[in-house]
């Protein structure tokens, strides 16, 4: 039953892994569709040897950072990049409770809509870069300080 379970598990990463370097790869061509096809190769290459999952979601990010697609598919490509790794990384003698946990959908989920949200209004704030350090070092000290004392 493990080995149908981890089979399962190893074609849903493998889903994943090619929707989002396909939601990355749409409608580009050049250099683009070349670290696309990279990060296909790397999908593929991931079924074998885990570590090569980082870097096809390593490949998708720079197909995305040299295409600029529109948000939608970027979104798409990073939530299916998030459940390729939590596919791709689940391991022990229950991998389906990783994969199916709400925690993880909801968070998933959760930071792709609120990305889709804070990149859908044309703000421009030049200040912005240099609050957001900041911003994330007081949430970081926040969330830790009642784990510190």
């Amino acid at each position: 039953m493990t080995s149908l379970a981890e089979t399962g598990t190893a074609t849903l990463a493998t889903a994943f892994g090619l929707l989002m370097a396909g939601a990355a790869a749409v409608g580009t061509h050049g250099l683009p569709l070349a670290a696309a096809a990279a990060a296909v190769i790397a999908v593929g290459a991931g079924i074998v040897f885990r570590p090569a999952a980082t870097i096809a979601v390593l490949l998708a990010v720079a197909t995305i950072v040299l295409a600029g697609p529109p948000q939608l598919l970027a979104a798409l490509s990073g939530l299916c990049a998030a459940a390729y790794l939590v596919c791709r990384h689940a391991v022990g003698p229950r991998p389906a409770a990783v994969l199916g946990s709400w925690p993880t959908i909801a968070a998933a989920v959760g930071f792709t809509f609120v990305g889709l949200v804070a990149t859908s209004f044309p703000v421009q704030v030049p200040w912005l870069p240099l609050v957001a350090p900041l911003a994330v070092l007081t949430i970081y000290v926040v969330a830790t300080r009642p784990f510190l004392n």
